[in-house]
């Protein structure tokens, strides 16, 4: 059984991905919080010691430190067999998808947020540049799609282990 420790910081969306996966895989983690805002990402020692890309989240699976989040994810699919598709175009679908969220929703919202959030005076240039672009994603509708697409066999199972998965990491959240 293999030790898993979470390097994340709350407001992640990324790290809340991962923390969901292990979840509705049933699977424990160790959450290690980081102190993102007040910048030990971009130290040195950071990328040195933990992630030499400077990013989170750092996935560590019995102390090998793992990096990125899509490939964790496919990785975590196949390993305990759960979310990663059965047939060939189930696997392109959700390739598709991640692809997707790292191109069209991350790669915006989150830049987007990390401006408007993170720093101390945000450049409102740059806002202008990423707010349309958050505003145009039709978030609602691809959800929804992506949902129907990928569960569309288990789409009751789907349900059950989806909000299973979300109360159990609920509960784990409140005990940090």
């Amino acid at each position: 059984m293999p030790t898993y420790r979470l390097h994340y910081f709350p407001e992640s969306g990324n790290s809340y991905k991962l923390a969901l996966m292990l979840t509705l895989c049933g699977e424990r983690f160790e959450p290690v919080w980081t102190d993102f805002a007040g910048g030990v990402t971009r130290t040195p020692e950071w990328r040195r010691d933990v992630n030499e890309m400077g990013e989170i989240p750092v996935l560590e699976v019995d102390g090998e430190r793992r990096t990125q989040t899509a490939p964790i994810l496919l990785q975590l699919a196949k390993q305990y067999g759960r979310f990663g598709g059965e047939t060939e175009q189930e696997q392109f679908e959700l390739l598709r998808w991640l692809f997707w969220d790292n191109h069209k929703l991350t790669g915006y919202m989150a830049t987007y947020r990390y401006y408007r959030a993170f720093t101390p005076t945000p450049d409102q240039h740059v806002l202008k540049h990423f707010q349309p672009a958050a505003r145009r994603l039709p978030v609602d509708s691809r959800s929804a799609h992506a949902e129907q697409r990928l569960c569309h066999r288990r789409t009751a199972d789907h349900r059950r282990y989806f909000h299973d998965g979300l109360s159990a990491l609920s509960r784990r959240r409140n005990r940090i």
